[in-house]
């Protein structure tokens, strides 16, 4: 049985705070300190400690970029997310160097890892056997197999 829950972190960048609230419908949700409108960011989200500047810049580019933390069916989350300036900047570059879209570099797991022609990455341990044979490995003869 899958649970959902009806309360998602709403999100203030401006005054680093968040609340859980249960979505309205076509009403923007208003920051109670600042006024500015807060961003639904999901019921899956981690939420730094104000004081976290670093941890409130990562999040800040995750919610920019349009990545939320909504999770799918059977508590299966919203998969990978950066949790630091420097993850967000090694997947802006990996963004930047195989013309990969933001949203869809923000969520790759380790920004190392692409495929050949590096316009799609993929997560590890999903190599080819070809590949894993160039390394070295030696192979059984047909004779001992």
């Amino acid at each position: 049985m899958c649970f959902y829950s009806r309360r998602m972190h709403f999100v203030c960048l401006a005054c680093r705070a968040a609340w859980k609230k249960t979505p309205t419908s076509q009403d923007p949700v208003r920051c109670p300190q600042c006024r500015a409108e807060l961003i639904n960011a999901g019921a899956d989200l981690a939420v730094p400690k104000r004081r976290d500047e670093a941890g409130w810049r990562a999040l800040e580019a995750v919610l920019r970029a349009g990545l939320t933390f909504h999770g799918g069916c059977c508590g299966t989350g919203p998969g990978y997310r950066p949790r630091t300036p420097r993850e967000v900047q090694e997947r802006l570059a990996l963004a930047g160097r195989t013309g990969m879209p933001v949203k869809k570099a923000l969520a790759v797991v380790d920004p190392t890892l692409t495929d050949r022609y590096g316009a799609a990455a993929r997560t590890p341990g999903r190599g080819t056997r070809t590949a894993w044979r160039a390394t070295g490995v030696p192979q059984r003869s047909p004779k001992t197999a």
